[in-house]
């Protein structure tokens, strides 16, 4: 999914630079890889969604593109800020749609992070994200793994490389963030790590 791309690192770098050209030079180059996170995060949500995936790609993309002044280092950087403008986008349309957070107020006693990865419900993505927000602000990194898998639909490899980090690392990473966010999800208070 991330290879092959030379060309998009040096273009972001263009980008940073203030090339006012590059950004429509990258366009073309991302518009595939972006369509598929778009997909992927589309297919988790209940049918009917008013979100079509090139609505999803365009409104990242002008996300993306209107932070200049964060830079993307690579085009694994570029790709993990996708996930994440693409994720923040589905959770503002849930909020906005008026979906109550956490099914309407109840708490989810056993929530299923694995059925929600194949395909969980709105209110599923709402407890996630934030419950993520939480994590986030005592690992990071390991809140970043979690968003490349949940959102970015990476495998725990591709993940790995993404973050610059072992295959063993990321595994250890995975099931603290997955027992974390469990906890989290469940409504009650996890721990520091």
């Amino acid at each position: 999914m991330l290879g092959g791309m030379a060309d998009v690192t040096h273009l972001l770098i263009a980008i940073e630079r203030g090339d006012p050209d590059a950004a429509g030079r990258l366009w073309p180059l991302v518009y595939d890889e972006l369509r598929h996170l778009a997909v992927t995060q589309l297919a988790r949500e209940k049918a009917g969604h008013t979100l079509d995936a090139t609505a999803l790609v365009h409104e990242a993309y002008i996300r993306l593109a209107a932070g200049p002044e964060q830079g993307y280092a690579s085009r694994r950087h570029f790709y993990a800020a996708a996930a994440q403008a693409m994720r923040h986008i589905l959770v503002e349309h849930a909020r906005a749609k008026g979906r109550a957070k956490r099914g309407g107020g109840r708490r989810r006693e056993h929530p299923d992070l694995d059925a929600f990865q194949a395909g969980g419900a709105t209110e599923d993505l709402l407890a996630l994200h934030d419950a993520l927000e939480q994590f986030a602000a005592h690992d990071a990194t390991k809140a970043r793994l979690v968003e490349l898998r949940f959102f970015a639909g990476l495998s725990l490899q591709q993940a790995a490389e993404c973050l610059d980090i072992s295959l063993s690392t990321a595994d250890r990473a995975w099931r603290y963030a997955r027992a974390w966010l469990y906890t989290a999800m469940s409504g009650d208070a996890p721990g520091k790590k």
